[in-house]
């Protein structure tokens, strides 16, 4: 039949709940939502399981069909990723898209939640369990991003100023380290 297995959609579902890391986000997620005034949590909840989805099916062959490998994909990720981590860390603006009325799509949706590292961990998902297993984790995990959007700001308020950004800057810390090893673990790859 399918192929459905509780067991292995809860294994996909906490990698990518790891990988994803929607709690460890929810600082960026605050500071977007200050920058642009509003998140549509539905527009990048939905965009973001577009991504994964889409991804999960036509990812490899789309990337060999541009003449990018996965792990040219995953070093540019780690950029944006770095990058992102250096506006938490320092404070400072390094993104910069004034026409934007939201930050729903990018780079929120993408690169941040369905980012390099989540689309080069579905493909390699994808070749050890059944796809029908990833698509359940897929969509649970959007679920629960759904929900930690939309409570951002109850959040905020639990938290505080002083505590977002004591919890800005450990996560923008942790952010630059998640960069750093996509970046370690996929340039090498680039040579060989």
């Amino acid at each position: 039949m399918l192929g459905l297995d509780i067991k292995e959609i809860i294994t996909v579902g906490m990698v990518l709940f790891a990988v994803i890391d929607i709690i460890g986000s929810v600082p960026i997620i605050i500071d977007l939502r200050t920058k642009f005034g509003h998140i549509e949590s539905e527009k990048a909840s939905l965009a973001s399981g577009f991504i994964m989805i889409t991804f999960l099916f036509i990812g490899e062959e789309l990337l060999n069909l541009i003449g990018i490998d996965v792990n040219s994909f995953a070093v540019a990720g780690s950029f944006v990723l770095f990058f992102l981590a250096l506006e938490m860390i320092l404070g400072i603006r390094i993104y910069r898209d004034e026409e934007a009325s939201s930050a729903s799509i990018v780079p929120l949706a993408f690169p941040l939640i369905a980012g390099a590292g989540t689309m080069t961990t579905l493909l390699s998902l994808r070749s050890q369990f059944h796809t029908a297993n990833i698509i359940i984790a897929i969509l649970l995990n959007i679920i629960l991003v759904y929900i930690v959007l939309k409570s951002s700001s109850k959040i905020e308020r639990m938290l505080g100023k002083n505590g977002l950004g004591v919890i800005r800057k450990t996560f923008g810390v942790v952010l630059l380290a998640i960069a750093v090893k996509l970046f370690a673990a996929n340039v090498k790859g680039l040579f060989l």
